[in-house]
């Protein structure tokens, strides 16, 4: 199976893998964070926080559709 991604570069401190994802698809994205250490070997090694320059590859994935769960009414 081939997985689409896209190129991300790192180009500020204090980015984590986990702030990337976040920024792309501003949804949570379960098991997303281990698919991309699994697509970039040696980037889990480089810690938390990425060094600046730092080049991997994220999965493009389709995000979660939210789900309508029971509403509450405030003021019945």
């Amino acid at each position: 199976m081939t997985i689409a991604t896209r190129d991300i570069l790192v180009g500020s401190e204090d980015v984590s893998v986990d702030l990337v994802i976040w920024q792309t698809y501003r949804a949570p994205m379960p098991g997303l964070l281990e698919l991309t250490l699994d697509i970039n070997p040696g980037l889990a090694g480089l810690g938390p926080i990425l060094p600046v320059g730092t080049r991997f590859r994220l999965p493009i994935v389709r995000p979660p559709v939210a789900t309508r769960t029971d509403v509450v009414h405030l003021w019945s």
